[in-house]
């Protein structure tokens, strides 16, 4: 998305510089969007620099900010996604004369005096606030109230219209008299006229709905998530909810190719139609991905010199191959009789032991070569953004292994916009869609696919399905906790999108069962809920995809804003480009168009 994309670009320009000296300043300038302005005033009788870095760059060099001559004042742009550590050092000695670590507020307006201490004969800075910042959260509370007046009225206009058709029901009977003036046949004809009872669906709609609600997070993630950086990727490891809606939807494929291929297989589809099946499909989703998602003609001329390779549509389409494949060679087509085994607790697991040994091999290889392969240049298992992270030791060894062999496959064929360049500075093109990471999609896929053999073999026992749902969020959990130790930077194996590391993947499949197992509870077991909205998009997801990726720069799902300084205008229209997609979903819906690969 190239509204994302420039948002991107606006939100990490770190540090814009005006200087202003003999003690008077220039005219502030605009601040923009998780923008603040820092202010240093020199009060010492030398020169002083001044040197940041993100607290979100791990081991990252500190950075020139600003100099301030003795007795002047400077003035610095600051980025408020993450917490900043500035420096101020003596020019002429290089000594550090004070250090502080702090998150800025978006459109607050600061000041740092540097003066010589009263108490003892050394320089301090304080710290003041000029001006209060904004309340970057008000817009998204708003839009969260708004949200839940929108569910409420929704979740009333059943039982309104069931009261309107009941009065009406009730003024029908009474002026025709004496030919129901029986109270049974009153309540009978009130009931027929109000049941609205169907027999229950084929359909998982849980699945529908899990896979409408992730798709619908991430096309608002691709229309600039309202600028809130919760919304976006993170720069390297890290986790946030943009970074979760791919692995969702990867899950969800792997659960329906076990519901969608147990069903083909028992009504006798023949394994020659399911692999002709499976080719098409991967063939188009590739083809679809390589030649309009890749390249939009706001990027300008078609050029091989920087036209993208890898991509989602590509990753999704090769995962769903090697899934169906496994699904189709080594899957179950009878549910084998319920007689009594020591393995019987795991029969989901044992029964499908092919498919277990050739995942356990696929990750063995995976991390054989993240943390064995040598890279020339780079430390042997090299995890890092490289740039002027690690000290600046190893700039050009982003993404270690994973990051070489995209460069030596596709040379700079890879994707323009990394994340970790903005703030880890770096240079060398890297592909969060790369060859090693799919290896890594394919297990995610397949956690998705042991959701979809819980669901069959304990078809009807619906608390057995929510406790194993539960148990495997546990594992992965732990598992996740182990690898990571807990932290973003100093894990084993740091949870990491970008790399779709092991411990991603985990902590992904975690959060996978947790919320297909929430929604199977309120929508399949229970009724609550009818998956509303998210199934509509959820019914025609290729659809959604692909058009929000083709159409998202046009008008009316995008414009060209005006009110940049705060998060109203980019959340408004990131809203709004969703809610436009989800209703196209529902018209859709109602029109009985879905379309399908």
């Amino acid at each position: 998305m190239e509204s994302s994309r420039t948002l991107q670009a606006s939100l990490t320009v770190l540090i814009l510089v005006t200087s202003s000296y003999g003690g008077r300043l220039q005219p502030e300038p605009n601040l923009r969007l998780n923008q603040a302005l820092l202010t240093f005033h020199n009060q010492l009788t030398e020169e002083v620099q001044v040197s940041y870095t993100s607290d979100y760059c791990y081991k990252c060099l500190f950075l020139h900010l600003v100099t301030v001559t003795h007795s002047n004042n400077a003035s610095a742009v600051l980025s408020t996604k993450f917490a900043l550590t500035l420096e101020v050092k003596s020019h002429t000695t290089n000594a550090t004369l004070c250090r502080w670590s702090q998150t800025y507020g978006e459109g607050g307006h600061y000041s740092v005096w540097i003066q010589m201490s009263e108490t003892a004969n050394n320089s301090s800075c304080t710290f003041t606030v000029d001006k209060k910042p904004n309340n970057v959260y008000m817009p998204l509370l708003v839009a969260a109230l708004l949200l839940v007046v929108l569910a409420v009225l929704f979740i009333a206009r059943p039982y309104i219209h069931r009261r309107c058709c009941a009065s009406k029901c009730i003024r029908t009977v009474c002026c025709q008299g004496p030919q129901h003036s029986d109270d049974n046949e009153l309540v009978e004809a009130c009931e027929a006229q109000q049941n609205t009872t169907k027999a229950k669906p084929a359909r998982l709609l849980s699945l529908d709905t899990f896979r409408g609600f992730s798709l619908i997070v991430m096309v608002f993630v691709n229309y600039g998530g309202g600028g809130y950086w919760f919304f976006q990727h993170e720069p390297w490891n890290g986790l946030t909810v943009a970074s979760l809606v791919m692995p969702w939807f990867v899950f969800v494929i792997g659960t329906s190719v076990v519901l969608a291929f147990t069903s083909m297989q028992r009504k006798g589809v023949s394994r020659l139609q399911l692999l002709r099946k499976i080719t098409w499909r991967t063939v188009v989703l590739m083809m679809l991905g390589f030649c309009f998602l890749n390249y939009s003609p706001i990027d300008g001329s078609l050029s091989w010199s920087w036209l993208r390779v890898p991509g989602v549509l590509q990753r999704l389409g090769f995962t769903y191959f090697v899934l169906s494949l496994l699904q189709t060679f080594w899957g179950q087509k009878e549910i084998p009789l319920r007689t009594y085994h020591w393995w019987n607790p795991v029969q989901d697991v044992v029964l499908y032991w092919p498919q277990w040994l050739i995942i356990i091999l696929l990750e063995a290889l995976s991390l054989c070569i993240t943390f064995l392969m040598p890279v020339p240049g780079c430390p042997t298992g090299y995890l890092g953004a490289g740039g002027i992270g690690d000290y600046g030791l190893y700039p050009n060894c982003t993404g270690g292994a994973a990051g070489y062999i995209d460069r030596r496959m596709f040379g700079h064929n890879l994707y323009r916009y990394p994340t970790c360049k903005q703030i880890y500075l770096t240079t060398q093109p890297f592909d969060p869609e790369g060859v090693l990471g799919t290896i890594n999609s394919v297990v995610m896929g397949f956690l998705g696919m042991q959701a979809g053999k819980i669901i069959i073999f304990y078809k009807g026992k619906n608390i057995v399905i929510l406790c194993r749902f539960l148990a495997w969020a546990v594992i992965l959990g732990i598992s996740t906790a182990i690898l990571s130790k807990c932290t973003r930077d100093e894990g084993f194996i740091p949870v990491n999108k970008n790399l779709w590391s092991l411990s991603f993947v985990l902590c992904a499949g975690c959060s996978s069962f947790l919320l297909l197992g929430a929604m199977y509870f309120v929508i399949d077991v229970k009724g609550w809920w009818g998956g509303q909205p998210f199934i509509y998009p959820g019914m025609n997801s290729i659809f959604v995809y692909v058009g929000h990726t083709m159409l998202g720069y046009y008008f009316p799902f995008s414009w060209e804003m005006r009110f940049t300084e705060n998060h109203w205008e980019w959340l408004f229209q990131g809203l709004w480009g969703t809610s436009l997609w989800v209703l196209t979903a529902y018209l859709l819906y109602r029109k009985k168009f879905f379309l399908k690969i």
